[in-house]
């Protein structure tokens, strides 16, 4: 999986949020925000990676259980589909 390339993450003031650029400002309206963990998944996504690499690199900065991670990261992944942000 990987994140569309005309989607950046920006940090702002406490917030991050994933805009639109280029072409993708014309279908796309609006931001997304998510808290310090769904950036963490959202720049390992921009490097392209599948749902088990993103588990045990949650698992590896976050003090969290492979099964938390693992539910987590459907919850996060199931939002990014329904924002049409993966390639």
């Amino acid at each position: 999986m990987k994140i569309k390339k005309d989607f950046i993450l920006r940090k702002v003031a406490d917030s991050y949020v994933v805009v639109p650029v280029g072409k993708l400002t014309l279908d796309f309206n609006g931001i997304i925000n998510l808290n310090e963990t769904g950036a963490f998944l959202f720049e390992i996504l921009q490097q392209g990676a599948d749902e088990n690499a993103l588990i045990e690199q949650l698992v590896a900065e976050y003090d969290v259980s492979p099964e938390k991670a693992a539910a987590d990261i459907d919850i996060f992944l199931q939002k990014v589909r329904d924002a049409d942000v993966l390639e």
